[in-house]
């Protein structure tokens, strides 16, 4: 068997470095080319891979980032590695607007991982992208409603999170959007003479929206539609409702003097 020299081997030593060099070369030449920002097969070593993917969130380029995280994970499913790049795509997709792609690479980060100690923030990345969605209050809200069921999700999983916070403010504001979406509603069907359908809108608010800034306002509407609808009594308990947990709101103020102008006064009986 031939020996092996020191010539013999020097080769082999920058051929291993020549390949490193080349695969980061032609993996950023394969984004570039890409269409669509998918990359072109190209078969790398992981810590090329991961490293490529970190070059390309760091420059902001994280539709480039969020793919060659990708292939970290396809290529090396198995490696140390590729738990990490699996929810880094998800950050990157989410970061580049490509929400449905996130959510679905933070829900199989789930499903690999469910134990995970970074699966709080993979719950987190699945909340924000429904939240990054929301819509006007005009508009169809089942993307808020996703919003605040995935988030109240990563609360009740991770009460004690660093994201639990955030959550919980962001909980308050989708509430607050739904209400104000049946608030919209309430008032179409108010200003076209449908008063049951309005109470049932504006009782809505009332009931599952209650620590919303909507609640004084719905509880005046009520008032407004039950005296339209000559329901005295119930017109003077939401009023009464109205005055004792808001006593100093404008809303308290109009339901007031509207039940005066009636003879009434606000009843909690």
């Amino acid at each position: 068997m031939l020996g092996v020299t020191k010539k013999n081997r020097a080769p082999r030593m920058v051929s291993r470095r020549l390949r490193t060099v080349f695969a980061i070369a032609a993996l950023a030449i394969a984004v570039a080319g890409c269409s669509r920002d998918k990359i072109n097969y190209f078969e790398a070593d992981v810590a090329t891979l991961y490293s490529k993917a970190r070059e390309f969130m760091a420059a902001g380029q994280y539709r480039f980032a969020a793919v060659t995280f990708d292939e970290v994970e396809r290529q090396h499913p198995y490696s140390l590695w590729a738990r990490q790049a699996t929810l880094m795509a998800a950050y990157n997709h989410y970061l580049s607007n490509d929400y449905d792609t996130a959510i679905l690479s933070a829900q199989r980060f789930l499903a690999l991982h469910p134990g995970n100690e970074h699966a709080a923030y993979a719950y987190y990345i699945i909340a924000s992208c429904f939240y990054e969605q929301i819509a006007d209050v005009a508009r169809d809200q089942m993307l808020t409603e996703q919003a605040l069921r995935a988030f109240s999700e990563l609360v009740r999983r991770y009460p004690d999170s660093e994201y639990a916070t955030d959550a919980r403010l962001k909980i308050g504001l989708a509430e607050d959007h739904l209400a104000g979406k049946e608030m919209t509603v309430g008032r179409f069907y108010m200003n076209a003479q449908e008063y049951l359908a309005a109470v049932n809108r504006f009782q809505v608010v009332v009931n599952d929206y209650e620590t919303t800034s909507h609640v004084p306002e719905a509880l005046h509407r009520l008032v407004e539609n039950y005296i339209s609808m000559g329901i005295v009594n119930e017109a003077t308990k939401a009023a009464a409702v109205l005055g004792h947990n808001y006593p100093q709101s404008e809303w308290y103020r109009h339901s007031f003097e509207l039940l005066s102008d009636q003879g009434l006064l606000p009843n909690g009986d």
